[in-house]
This record gives structure tokens, sequence and C-alpha cells, in this order.
């Protein structure tokens, strides 16, 4: 396999919209990658978040320590390299987790304490601007592709919109990548929880993809102005294993190297319970014998508050036993 697929989202509202339905339903199956271009992003926006992000992390430690994500129970904030876990292995990356800007609420289930305000520098008082209004594009371009595969799956292109409102667990990540880490594991080998995750990635390149079915892995090169986007778990939980969520990985760059990127990813409200999509009966019967529980260690939940926190829990531990024991 060549690579991953690039699809331009114009043409959903042009007269080649069937046929791109068609290219987008076969990429989100076959590969659950691909890369999207036309996605009227203003380049000049990106080009002031891609510098807002790396005057962050050349700004001396301890002004990225005061936003340090130990202080947040909701896990917002910087953490620094080796303190992400993914697959039980310290990950090569340092990063700020942000959310929506909202006060903490309460609930009967634990997964509210997600919920909270987000932590930024005082020292770069522009990436949060710059962050927020890119984050405002990435959830309409998101919201876009979501509807686009709706109708790739022969439903109304509205029929995802009632999980995602004013409480939506939108989430974003903005990561440095160092050169010459301790380890090759710029990030393990998983798979995203949410419904759809995009990636503003630098032109180092590092993401891997694993062919879906096969132990062959494909390097996601960075295509111009185009986000990598791909399947989350809960896709694949409503469409019954339809569409796939395939593991990934980054790999370190080597020494010398500095890999900068910002990931999107678009999750529901909480409270939400993913119900299944009623397929097309020529769609229904290639799902086959798909079971949410192939992986035992890491059972799909159709509760995404529940999926959400596990995966909170589990990737920051300090975090967690700091704030959640």
């Amino acid at each position: 396999m060549p690579g991953l697929p690039v699809l331009d989202l114009r043409r959903f509202r042009s007269g080649d919209r069937d046929a791109f339905l068609d290219e987008l339903r076969g990429a989100a199956r076959d590969v659950g990658f691909f890369t999207v271009v036309g996605h009227g992003i203003d380049p000049e926006l990106t080009a002031r978040l891609d510098d807002e992000v790396r005057r962050f992390f050349a700004l001396p430690i301890d002004d990225r320590l005061a936003i340090e994500n130990t202080a947040s129970p909701h896990f917002r904030g910087y953490s620094r390299v080796g303190t992400e876990r993914t697959g039980g292995e310290a990950d090569q990356r340092e990063q700020i987790d942000i959310g929506p800007e909202r006060a903490p609420v309460s609930g009967e289930d634990r997964y509210w304490g997600l919920v909270g305000p987000n932590q930024w520098p005082p020292a770069l008082p522009g990436l949060r601007d710059a962050v927020l209004a890119w984050q405002a594009e990435a959830l309409r371009v998101s919201q876009e592709i979501l509807r686009a595969l709706a109708a790739s799956l022969d439903q109304p292109e509205d029929h995802f919109d009632r999980w995602f409102d004013e409480e939506s667990h939108l989430h974003l990540k903005v990561l440095h990548y160092p050169g010459g880490a301790a380890t090759a594991q710029g990030v393990g080998a998983h798979k995203d929880y949410g419904f759809l995750a995009l990636l503003r990635q630098d032109d180092v390149g590092g993401l891997e993809v694993q062919v879906p079915g096969a132990d062959d892995w494909i390097g996601a090169a960075p295509v111009p102005d185009g986000y990598v986007v791909n399947i989350g778990e809960m896709l694949e939980v409503a469409t019954r294993g339809y569409l796939t969520a395939t593991r990934h990985r980054v790999t370190s760059p080597p020494a010398g190297v500095d890999r900068y990127s910002v990931a999107f990813f678009l999750g529901p409200r909480l409270d939400a319970v993913v119900e299944p999509v009623d397929l097309p009966p020529e769609l229904a019967a290639q799902t086959g014998d798909w079971d949410p529980n192939d992986d035992p260690d890491n059972p799909l939940l159709a509760a995404y508050g529940e999926n959400a926190l596990v995966g909170w829990l589990r990737s920051h531990p300090t975090v967690a036993a700091r704030h959640w024991s």
C-alpha cells in the first residue's frame, strides 16, 4: 500500500459528490486513515498556530511547568517527556492537553470530573488565541467529515449531530517530539476512542498506521496543506465494525530533528451512549461477526464517558493518583 488516500473535501458539496462518498467510505473502512485537502482552514491561521507552538516548547522549563497537568484534576496542561504512557510504556514527547473552556461540573458519574478549565502559559499569552481559533476550525472541518461519513453510509447528513452540542467533549493536544529521544516510542501503538481525529503535522513525518488485518505499517507522509484524519472507536462501535478504528504510532525523530504537531479529537457529550447505525443490507452484510471485546486489553464501550475516563486514567497515572484515587 503506497500511502494514505488523499481526499478533497470540496467534492462533498460538488457535482462529484457520489464518487467522493464512495472513496471516503472505502478509505474509512479499508484503512481507517486518510488525508483531507480542500478543508478551507486559513493558511495564515495555521502558520500562526505553528509559530506559537514552537515558541511554547522553546520556553524555559519553569515557564512550561507553570501549567503542569499534575495541578489539574481535569488532565489539562503541560506534561513533560515520559509522563504520558501508551501500552504501559513512556511516550517520548512533551505536550499540552487542551479542551473546551468550561467551568467544572458535577454529576453522579465520575466521568464528569473530566470537564474543567484549561491552563495557559503566562509567559506566552498569544498561544491561547491561536489554539482556540484553530480548534474552532478543526471542529468545523471534523463535523463536515462526519456528515460526509454519515452520507456515505446512506444516512441523513445530520445523523450524528445530536451527540455534538455545546457540551461535546472535544480535546486537543499540542505536541513536541524531541530528536534523539531515549526510545523510539514517540507515542506507542493505540487507537483513538472518540469519533474522529484531525492532525496537523509538520514536514518531519513519523506517524505510522497499521494496515488492518496485517502486521505491516505504512507511513502517513505529510501532504502540503493536508490534514490526516482517522476513525475513532466510537464510530467503529456505531457501525458495528464496518468502519475501522486503526492502530497507529509515532516514531521518535533522529537526533537534531524535532517534530511538532497538533491533534484535534472530536468526541460527543460525555453522557452519550452510541447507538448502532441502521446500515443498508449490503453494508451490514460486511460486518461479519465483529465483537467489541475482541481485544481484552481494550474493550470498546458504547458509553463514551466511561471510555474517555479509562483512557485518561491509564495514560496519566500521576494525575490519576493525585486527583482520582
